[in-house]
């Protein structure tokens, strides 16, 4: 198994929406923001190579959207999707597997381009490649409250369904083993319905793609939950699970929006789970 981090670049979201009830005066000391409130976040994929499969979990936000629509998240930086796989070693069309932990548009948006010039089609980026949801999640996405409207877009979605390439993946218990040989999953529900959360098993240590269970680094302590979470107590009883189950078993936790830190371990403190140490994924390459 060979895995590499894939940056897609940096947006902006409100700081209050990141840390819901914490107050500024605390959430700004690990992220800190601008003078609209505004923080920045990375969106860091992951690409695994085994088994003769090359598979991609989470494609970033993508760049078919409007001017105005990236006028509200100020999209920033040097890297891209297509540019950092290449940076890897990859071509798009080697990609045999897209897993999408969820369908929100900084999460998806990064799996459908345009097809012509005039910006009137759309379709897959990947056109070798099977792109895996979970049917709750799908139907939730693609009927969606009013809450989350504005982070499901169908331009994401319907041309993943219509290319014939969309596949669920079949939820057995909160953590369904073997969905890809060496890679379980743990579903979430406080974020989003049947969030996707890949445990890779890399040599021995298990790696957790945390996408929003776990943003980053400043969302450890047990009451930074996120204003978008649809059911923030669900949130923070799966957070609890979670966090004890990756201290106890020492695994490493790979951060999609953290903007400083790649990864990270935990460890239990008289305050409850607590961040031990940072890393670069590379460290244990």
């Amino acid at each position: 198994m060979k895995i590499s981090v894939i940056n897609t670049g940096y947006f902006k979201l409100d700081g209050g929406a990141m840390f819901g009830v914490v107050p500024k005066s605390i959430w700004s000391r690990t992220n800190p923001p601008d003078e609209k409130n505004m923080c920045t976040w990375a969106m860091r994929s992951m690409l695994i190579e085994t088994d003769n499969k090359l598979i991609l979990i989470d494609t970033g936000i993508g760049n078919k959207q409007s001017d105005k629509f990236f006028s509200y998240y100020y999209l920033h930086g040097d890297d891209s999707l297509e540019k950092s796989i290449n940076e890897a070693g990859y071509g798009l069309d080697e990609v045999t597997d897209v897993f999408l932990t969820h369908l929100h548009f900084d999460h998806c948006g990064g799996g459908v381009k345009w097809k012509d010039r005039d910006r009137k089609l759309l379709e897959p980026v990947f056109k070798n490649a099977h792109y895996w949801s979970n049917k709750a999640h799908w139907d939730w996405a693609i009927n969606p409250n009013p809450r989350e409207k504005a982070s499901f877009l169908t331009e994401n979605l319907l041309p993943i369904q219509e290319s014939g390439q969309l596949k669920f993946i079949h939820r057995e218990n909160q953590i369904t083993t073997n969905v890809f040989n060496d890679i379980d999953v743990f579903f979430a529900d406080g974020h989003t319905e049947s969030q996707m959360l890949p445990i890779i098993n890399y040599n021995g240590q298990k790696i957790v793609f945390m996408a929003d269970l776990l943003p980053s680094t400043g969302h450890i302590p047990l009451p930074y939950v996120m204003g978008y979470d649809t059911r923030p107590l669900l949130t923070l009883k799966e957070k609890n699970e979670f966090l004890q189950l990756a201290e106890q078993q020492k695994w490493l936790l790979f951060l999609e929006h953290d903007p400083f830190n790649e990864s990270c371990l935990l460890t239990q403190t008289e305050k409850g789970i607590r961040l031990k140490s940072t890393h670069q994924l590379a460290e244990f390459m």
